[in-house]
Protein backbone atom coordinates (compact mmCIF):
# COMPACT_ATOMS: atom_id res chain seq x y z
CA UNK A 1 0.00 0.00 0.00
CA UNK A 2 1.24 3.54 -0.51
CA UNK A 3 3.04 5.11 2.57
CA UNK A 4 2.01 8.85 3.36
CA UNK A 5 1.79 10.07 6.58
CA UNK A 6 -1.57 10.97 7.53
CA UNK A 7 -1.22 15.40 8.24
CA UNK A 8 -3.14 16.23 11.46
CA UNK A 9 -5.04 19.73 11.12
CA UNK A 10 -2.51 20.72 14.07
CA UNK A 11 0.18 21.04 11.79
CA UNK A 12 -1.35 23.04 8.44
CA UNK A 13 0.82 26.32 9.84
CA UNK A 14 3.76 23.77 9.30
CA UNK A 15 2.09 22.62 5.62
CA UNK A 16 3.31 24.31 1.89
CA UNK A 17 0.83 23.74 0.03
CA UNK A 18 2.78 25.07 -2.82
CA UNK A 19 5.58 22.56 -2.13
CA UNK A 20 5.31 19.54 -4.79
CA UNK A 21 6.94 17.34 -1.72
CA UNK A 22 4.08 18.16 0.71
CA UNK A 23 1.21 16.04 -1.57
CA UNK A 24 3.88 13.11 -2.51
CA UNK A 25 4.35 12.50 1.42
CA UNK A 26 1.36 13.48 3.11
CA UNK A 27 -2.04 12.34 2.95
CA UNK A 28 -4.12 15.45 3.14
CA UNK A 29 -7.51 14.28 4.18
CA UNK A 30 -7.68 15.32 7.61
CA UNK A 31 -6.56 18.75 6.85
CA UNK A 32 -8.81 19.12 4.14
CA UNK A 33 -11.87 18.23 6.18
CA UNK A 34 -10.71 20.43 9.33
CA UNK A 35 -10.85 23.23 6.58
CA UNK A 36 -14.17 23.10 4.96
CA UNK A 37 -15.51 22.53 8.70
CA UNK A 38 -13.48 25.49 10.55
CA UNK A 39 -11.87 27.85 8.04
CA UNK A 40 -12.83 27.21 4.00
CA UNK A 41 -11.52 30.13 3.27
CA UNK A 42 -7.88 29.76 4.23
CA UNK A 43 -5.40 32.45 4.25
CA UNK A 44 -1.79 30.05 3.19
CA UNK A 45 0.76 32.39 4.72
CA UNK A 46 3.89 33.41 2.41
CA UNK A 47 6.75 31.53 2.21
CA UNK A 48 10.18 32.10 0.86
CA UNK A 49 10.11 34.70 -1.50
CA UNK A 50 6.30 33.55 -2.60
CA UNK A 51 3.37 35.23 -1.89
CA UNK A 52 0.46 34.19 0.20
CA UNK A 53 -2.66 32.98 -1.08
CA UNK A 54 -6.12 31.82 -0.50
CA UNK A 55 -7.10 28.35 -0.19
CA UNK A 56 -10.70 27.54 -1.07
CA UNK A 57 -12.13 23.85 0.29
CA UNK A 58 -15.79 23.70 0.27
CA UNK A 59 -17.56 22.61 -2.41
CA UNK A 60 -20.33 25.42 -3.02
CA UNK A 61 -17.29 27.91 -2.90
CA UNK A 62 -14.97 26.53 -5.32
CA UNK A 63 -17.63 25.61 -8.01
CA UNK A 64 -18.97 29.48 -7.37
CA UNK A 65 -15.58 30.90 -8.24
CA UNK A 66 -14.72 29.07 -10.84
CA UNK A 67 -18.17 29.86 -12.72
CA UNK A 68 -17.60 33.87 -11.61
CA UNK A 69 -15.06 35.27 -14.82
CA UNK A 70 -16.29 38.89 -13.93
CA UNK A 71 -14.81 39.09 -10.87
CA UNK A 72 -11.53 36.21 -10.83
CA UNK A 73 -9.87 35.58 -13.60
CA UNK A 74 -7.78 32.97 -15.54
CA UNK A 75 -5.32 35.24 -17.43
CA UNK A 76 -2.49 36.21 -14.27
CA UNK A 77 -2.42 32.37 -14.12
CA UNK A 78 -4.47 28.94 -13.56
CA UNK A 79 -2.15 26.89 -11.40
CA UNK A 80 0.23 27.54 -8.15
CA UNK A 81 3.63 27.47 -10.15
CA UNK A 82 2.41 30.56 -12.86
CA UNK A 83 0.22 32.63 -10.37
CA UNK A 84 3.13 32.29 -7.65
CA UNK A 85 5.80 33.65 -10.18
CA UNK A 86 3.71 36.70 -10.85
CA UNK A 87 1.75 35.32 -13.92
CA UNK A 88 1.37 33.36 -17.35
CA UNK A 89 3.55 33.96 -20.39
CA UNK A 90 0.46 32.35 -22.58
CA UNK A 91 -2.33 34.32 -21.09
CA UNK A 92 -4.50 35.95 -23.78
CA UNK A 93 -2.95 33.08 -26.09
CA UNK A 94 -3.73 29.89 -24.58
CA UNK A 95 -7.45 29.22 -23.79
CA UNK A 96 -7.41 28.28 -20.38
CA UNK A 97 -5.65 31.27 -19.30
CA UNK A 98 -7.70 33.09 -21.51
CA UNK A 99 -11.04 35.30 -20.86
CA UNK A 100 -13.81 36.56 -22.56
CA UNK A 101 -14.02 37.15 -25.97
CA UNK A 102 -11.20 35.62 -26.99
CA UNK A 103 -11.14 32.63 -24.83
CA UNK A 104 -14.76 31.62 -26.71
CA UNK A 105 -13.60 32.16 -30.18
CA UNK A 106 -10.63 29.53 -29.64
CA UNK A 107 -13.52 27.42 -27.86
CA UNK A 108 -15.51 27.25 -30.50
CA UNK A 109 -12.63 26.51 -32.65
CA UNK A 110 -11.47 23.72 -31.03
CA UNK A 111 -15.12 22.32 -29.91
CA UNK A 112 -14.71 20.83 -33.74
CA UNK A 113 -11.86 18.28 -32.78
CA UNK A 114 -13.30 17.21 -29.96
CA UNK A 115 -17.25 16.51 -30.60
CA UNK A 116 -18.57 13.43 -30.25
CA UNK A 117 -18.66 12.82 -34.32
CA UNK A 118 -14.97 13.70 -34.74
CA UNK A 119 -14.19 11.42 -32.00
CA UNK A 120 -15.74 8.46 -33.39
CA UNK A 121 -12.31 6.80 -34.52
CA UNK A 122 -10.02 7.70 -31.89
CA UNK A 123 -12.45 6.33 -29.35
CA UNK A 124 -12.37 3.08 -31.02
CA UNK A 125 -8.25 3.03 -31.05
CA UNK A 126 -8.37 3.87 -27.66
CA UNK A 127 -10.45 0.50 -26.55
CA UNK A 128 -8.40 -1.32 -28.74
CA UNK A 129 -5.30 -0.17 -27.09
CA UNK A 130 -6.55 -0.47 -23.70
CA UNK A 131 -7.27 -4.37 -24.37
CA UNK A 132 -3.87 -4.93 -25.86
CA UNK A 133 -2.51 -3.68 -23.02
CA UNK A 134 -3.96 -4.96 -20.78
CA UNK A 135 -3.70 -8.12 -22.51
CA UNK A 136 0.10 -7.86 -22.47
CA UNK A 137 -0.22 -7.06 -18.51
CA UNK A 138 -2.03 -10.57 -17.40
CA UNK A 139 -0.11 -12.52 -19.46
CA UNK A 140 3.17 -11.43 -17.56
CA UNK A 141 1.24 -11.96 -14.94
CA UNK A 142 1.75 -8.20 -13.75
CA UNK A 143 3.73 -5.55 -13.60
CA UNK A 144 4.21 -1.72 -13.26
CA UNK A 145 0.38 -0.43 -14.57
CA UNK A 146 1.37 2.80 -14.32
CA UNK A 147 3.83 2.49 -16.45
CA UNK A 148 2.74 -0.61 -18.85
CA UNK A 149 -0.59 0.44 -19.10
CA UNK A 150 -1.42 4.11 -17.94
CA UNK A 151 1.22 5.89 -19.45
CA UNK A 152 0.37 4.70 -22.87
CA UNK A 153 -3.26 4.98 -23.45
CA UNK A 154 -3.82 8.70 -22.60
CA UNK A 155 -0.86 9.33 -24.50
CA UNK A 156 -1.81 7.12 -27.74
CA UNK A 157 -5.29 8.84 -27.74
CA UNK A 158 -4.70 12.24 -27.56
CA UNK A 159 -1.60 11.82 -30.34
CA UNK A 160 -4.30 10.62 -32.29
CA UNK A 161 -6.20 13.57 -32.04
CA UNK A 162 -3.61 15.75 -32.55
CA UNK A 163 -1.80 13.39 -35.42
CA UNK A 164 1.13 12.88 -33.75
CA UNK A 165 3.25 10.26 -35.63
CA UNK A 166 3.96 7.13 -33.90
CA UNK A 167 7.79 7.88 -33.88
CA UNK A 168 7.37 11.04 -31.71
CA UNK A 169 5.21 9.64 -28.63
CA UNK A 170 8.41 8.02 -26.67
CA UNK A 171 9.72 11.72 -26.63
CA UNK A 172 6.45 13.68 -26.16
CA UNK A 173 5.52 11.35 -22.49
CA UNK A 174 8.96 12.21 -21.18
CA UNK A 175 8.26 15.84 -22.38
CA UNK A 176 4.79 16.10 -20.42
CA UNK A 177 5.77 13.66 -17.42
CA UNK A 178 8.84 16.19 -16.54
CA UNK A 179 6.91 19.84 -17.57
CA UNK A 180 4.08 19.44 -14.67
CA UNK A 181 5.25 16.26 -12.16
CA UNK A 182 8.25 14.75 -11.33
CA UNK A 183 9.13 10.83 -10.53
CA UNK A 184 11.20 11.94 -6.68
CA UNK A 185 12.15 15.23 -5.21
CA UNK A 186 14.87 16.34 -7.27
CA UNK A 187 13.53 17.60 -10.43
CA UNK A 188 15.11 21.12 -11.28
CA UNK A 189 13.65 24.29 -12.16
CA UNK A 190 15.68 23.71 -15.31
CA UNK A 191 14.37 20.40 -16.55
CA UNK A 192 11.12 21.46 -16.16
CA UNK A 193 11.67 24.71 -17.99
CA UNK A 194 13.62 22.57 -20.53
CA UNK A 195 10.84 19.82 -21.30
CA UNK A 196 8.09 22.63 -21.41
CA UNK A 197 10.06 24.49 -24.26
CA UNK A 198 10.62 20.69 -26.07
CA UNK A 199 6.57 20.88 -25.88
CA UNK A 200 6.45 24.35 -27.24
CA UNK A 201 8.98 23.77 -30.12
CA UNK A 202 7.45 20.36 -31.55
CA UNK A 203 4.27 21.98 -31.73
CA UNK A 204 6.02 25.05 -33.63
CA UNK A 205 7.32 22.51 -36.25
CA UNK A 206 4.30 20.09 -36.47
CA UNK A 207 1.50 23.32 -36.84
CA UNK A 208 3.84 24.71 -39.58
CA UNK A 209 3.61 21.92 -41.79
CA UNK A 210 0.08 21.51 -41.18
CA UNK A 211 -0.80 25.18 -41.83
CA UNK A 212 0.50 24.45 -45.40
CA UNK A 213 -0.86 21.23 -45.30
CA UNK A 214 -3.56 20.63 -42.90
CA UNK A 215 -5.53 17.45 -42.27
CA UNK A 216 -8.14 16.65 -40.13
CA UNK A 217 -6.44 16.74 -36.79
CA UNK A 218 -6.72 19.10 -34.06
CA UNK A 219 -3.16 21.14 -35.09
CA UNK A 220 -4.50 21.57 -38.02
CA UNK A 221 -7.88 22.82 -37.30
CA UNK A 222 -5.68 25.42 -34.75
CA UNK A 223 -3.29 26.29 -37.83
CA UNK A 224 -6.20 26.51 -40.67
CA UNK A 225 -9.08 27.97 -38.95
CA UNK A 226 -10.01 31.73 -38.92
CA UNK A 227 -11.37 33.92 -36.21
CA UNK A 228 -13.17 37.11 -38.11
CA UNK A 229 -11.36 36.48 -41.45
CA UNK A 230 -7.66 36.05 -39.91
CA UNK A 231 -5.65 33.04 -38.64
CA UNK A 232 -4.59 32.40 -35.37
CA UNK A 233 -0.97 33.68 -34.59
CA UNK A 234 1.02 30.81 -34.06
CA UNK A 235 1.68 31.43 -30.78
CA UNK A 236 -2.03 30.98 -30.22
CA UNK A 237 -1.61 27.37 -32.46
CA UNK A 238 1.23 26.06 -30.53
CA UNK A 239 0.14 27.43 -26.75
CA UNK A 240 -2.73 25.22 -27.06
CA UNK A 241 -1.45 21.93 -28.52
CA UNK A 242 0.72 22.17 -26.01
CA UNK A 243 -2.05 22.73 -23.50
CA UNK A 244 -3.95 19.90 -25.31
CA UNK A 245 -0.77 17.07 -25.16
CA UNK A 246 -0.73 18.41 -21.07
CA UNK A 247 -4.06 18.02 -20.33
CA UNK A 248 -5.02 15.05 -22.40
CA UNK A 249 -2.05 13.12 -21.20
CA UNK A 250 -1.35 13.96 -17.95
CA UNK A 251 -4.91 13.97 -15.80
CA UNK A 252 -6.17 10.57 -17.44
CA UNK A 253 -2.59 8.68 -17.04
CA UNK A 254 -2.85 9.48 -13.42
CA UNK A 255 -6.92 8.47 -12.59
CA UNK A 256 -6.37 5.54 -14.30
CA UNK A 257 -3.67 4.29 -12.08
CA UNK A 258 -5.48 5.50 -9.41
CA UNK A 259 -8.99 3.75 -10.52
CA UNK A 260 -6.88 0.44 -10.36
CA UNK A 261 -5.22 1.11 -6.65
CA UNK A 262 -8.96 2.06 -5.63
CA UNK A 263 -10.20 -0.93 -6.71
CA UNK A 264 -7.44 -3.03 -4.67
CA UNK A 265 -8.35 -0.62 -1.61
CA UNK A 266 -11.73 -1.58 -2.09
CA UNK A 267 -12.34 -4.86 -3.17
CA UNK A 268 -16.25 -5.05 -2.38
CA UNK A 269 -16.17 -2.80 -5.44
CA UNK A 270 -14.13 -4.52 -7.50
CA UNK A 271 -16.19 -7.49 -6.90
CA UNK A 272 -19.62 -5.49 -7.88
CA UNK A 273 -17.82 -4.04 -10.92
CA UNK A 274 -16.91 -7.75 -12.36
CA UNK A 275 -20.70 -9.06 -11.72
CA UNK A 276 -21.95 -6.19 -13.12
CA UNK A 277 -23.70 -4.67 -10.62
CA UNK A 278 -22.69 -1.02 -11.34
CA UNK A 279 -23.42 0.52 -14.87
CA UNK A 280 -20.40 2.22 -16.47
CA UNK A 281 -20.90 5.68 -16.67
CA UNK A 282 -21.82 6.37 -13.17
CA UNK A 283 -18.52 4.05 -12.26
CA UNK A 284 -16.80 6.12 -14.32
CA UNK A 285 -17.79 9.45 -12.44
CA UNK A 286 -17.20 8.33 -9.60
CA UNK A 287 -13.85 6.92 -10.69
CA UNK A 288 -13.09 10.92 -11.86
CA UNK A 289 -14.51 11.96 -8.40
CA UNK A 290 -12.16 9.53 -5.88
CA UNK A 291 -9.22 10.22 -8.61
CA UNK A 292 -9.24 14.03 -8.61
CA UNK A 293 -6.33 13.77 -10.82
CA UNK A 294 -6.12 17.68 -10.94
CA UNK A 295 -5.60 18.65 -7.28
CA UNK A 296 -6.16 22.42 -7.72
CA UNK A 297 -6.81 25.67 -10.15
CA UNK A 298 -6.23 29.11 -9.82
CA UNK A 299 -7.96 32.69 -10.27
CA UNK A 300 -6.70 36.30 -9.60
CA UNK A 301 -9.13 38.08 -7.90
CA UNK A 302 -9.94 41.12 -10.43
CA UNK A 303 -12.25 43.38 -7.65
CA UNK A 304 -12.73 42.72 -3.45
CA UNK A 305 -14.58 39.85 -3.06
CA UNK A 306 -16.65 38.71 0.07
CA UNK A 307 -16.62 34.79 -0.29
CA UNK A 308 -17.98 32.55 2.51
CA UNK A 309 -17.42 35.45 5.10
CA UNK A 310 -13.80 36.41 4.06
CA UNK A 311 -13.11 39.24 2.66
CA UNK A 312 -10.48 38.23 -0.64
CA UNK A 313 -9.07 41.83 -2.19
CA UNK A 314 -8.74 42.46 -5.66
CA UNK A 315 -4.78 40.97 -6.93
CA UNK A 316 -5.00 38.14 -4.04
CA UNK A 317 -4.62 34.65 -5.71
CA UNK A 318 -7.08 32.20 -5.11
CA UNK A 319 -6.67 28.29 -5.28
CA UNK A 320 -9.84 26.26 -6.15
CA UNK A 321 -9.04 22.43 -4.50
CA UNK A 322 -10.85 20.09 -6.65
CA UNK A 323 -9.76 17.08 -4.32
CA UNK A 324 -11.26 18.68 -1.11
CA UNK A 325 -14.17 19.88 -2.86
CA UNK A 326 -15.08 16.12 -4.37
CA UNK A 327 -14.94 15.18 -0.53
CA UNK A 328 -17.30 17.76 0.27
CA UNK A 329 -19.42 16.30 3.44
CA UNK A 330 -22.39 19.17 2.42
CA UNK A 331 -22.22 17.86 -1.37
CA UNK A 332 -21.68 14.48 -1.29
CA UNK A 333 -23.29 11.82 0.61
CA UNK A 334 -20.42 9.28 2.36
CA UNK A 335 -18.39 11.66 0.63
CA UNK A 336 -15.02 9.03 1.81
CA UNK A 337 -16.96 5.97 0.80
CA UNK A 338 -15.91 4.46 -3.21
CA UNK A 339 -18.97 3.97 -3.96
CA UNK A 340 -19.43 3.01 -8.53
CA UNK A 341 -23.45 3.36 -8.52
CA UNK A 342 -22.94 6.85 -6.68
CA UNK A 343 -25.50 8.89 -7.84
CA UNK A 344 -25.99 12.12 -8.05
CA UNK A 345 -22.37 12.89 -8.53
CA UNK A 346 -21.68 16.03 -9.38
CA UNK A 347 -17.77 15.95 -8.81
CA UNK A 348 -15.53 19.12 -10.25
CA UNK A 349 -12.75 16.84 -11.40
CA UNK A 350 -13.46 18.55 -15.01
CA UNK A 351 -13.65 21.92 -13.36
CA UNK A 352 -17.14 23.97 -13.97
CA UNK A 353 -18.37 27.40 -16.12
CA UNK A 354 -16.71 28.88 -18.76
CA UNK A 355 -13.15 27.19 -18.34
CA UNK A 356 -15.09 23.73 -18.32
CA UNK A 357 -12.60 20.57 -19.48
CA UNK A 358 -12.99 20.75 -23.19
CA UNK A 359 -11.90 17.15 -23.18
CA UNK A 360 -14.32 16.01 -20.76
CA UNK A 361 -16.10 13.49 -23.37
CA UNK A 362 -12.63 12.18 -24.34
CA UNK A 363 -11.46 11.66 -21.00
CA UNK A 364 -14.53 9.96 -19.62
CA UNK A 365 -14.19 7.91 -22.72
CA UNK A 366 -10.38 6.77 -22.19
CA UNK A 367 -11.62 5.76 -18.13
CA UNK A 368 -14.87 3.60 -19.59
CA UNK A 369 -12.40 1.54 -21.91
CA UNK A 370 -9.91 0.85 -19.28
CA UNK A 371 -13.21 -0.66 -16.96
CA UNK A 372 -14.63 -2.17 -19.17
CA UNK A 373 -10.99 -4.02 -20.56
CA UNK A 374 -10.45 -4.85 -16.56
CA UNK A 375 -14.01 -6.45 -16.56
CA UNK A 376 -13.40 -8.48 -19.38
CA UNK A 377 -9.62 -9.32 -19.00
CA UNK A 378 -8.56 -9.59 -15.18
CA UNK A 379 -10.19 -11.84 -12.43
CA UNK A 380 -7.66 -10.84 -9.50
CA UNK A 381 -5.51 -7.68 -8.95
CA UNK A 382 -3.63 -6.81 -6.00
CA UNK A 383 -0.29 -4.42 -4.83
CA UNK A 384 3.25 -6.35 -5.61
CA UNK A 385 5.16 -3.49 -4.64
CA UNK A 386 4.98 0.05 -3.19
CA UNK A 387 3.53 2.50 -5.33
CA UNK A 388 5.58 5.55 -5.77
CA UNK A 389 3.31 9.04 -5.91
CA UNK A 390 4.59 11.82 -8.11
CA UNK A 391 5.83 15.09 -7.01
CA UNK A 392 3.42 18.16 -8.23
CA UNK A 393 1.45 20.48 -6.45
CA UNK A 394 -0.79 20.48 -9.33
CA UNK A 395 -1.45 16.57 -10.10
CA UNK A 396 -2.12 14.04 -7.96
CA UNK A 397 -1.29 9.84 -9.14
CA UNK A 398 1.59 7.80 -9.27
CA UNK A 399 4.59 7.53 -11.31
CA UNK A 400 4.66 3.72 -10.50
CA UNK A 401 2.30 1.30 -9.42
CA UNK A 402 3.59 -2.60 -9.21
CA UNK A 403 0.75 -5.17 -9.26
CA UNK A 404 -0.11 -8.85 -10.00
CA UNK A 405 -2.58 -9.48 -12.67
CA UNK A 406 -4.43 -12.43 -13.53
Amino acid sequence: MPIRTLAEPSELETLNLADPGTHAEYDLSEVWSWLRANEPIYWHPPVDAAPGFWVVTRFKDVAAIYFDNKRFTSEKGNVLTTLLQGGDSAAGVMMAVTDGRRHTEIRRILLRAFSPRALGGVVENLEQLSRSLLREIVSAGGGDFAGEVAAHIPLATICDLLGVPSSDRGSLLEWTKAALSADGPGQSAADIWQARNDILGYFEVLARQRRTRPGQDAVSVLASSLINGRPLSMEEVVSNCYSLILGGDETSRLSMSSAVLAFIEHPGQWEAWKRGEAATAPAVEEVLRWTTPAMHFGRTALEDVEVGGRLIRAGDIVTLWNNSANRDEETFADPFRFDLSRSPNKHISFGYGPHFCLGAYLGRAEIAALLTGLRELVTELEVSGEPRWIYSNLLSGMSSLPVRLS
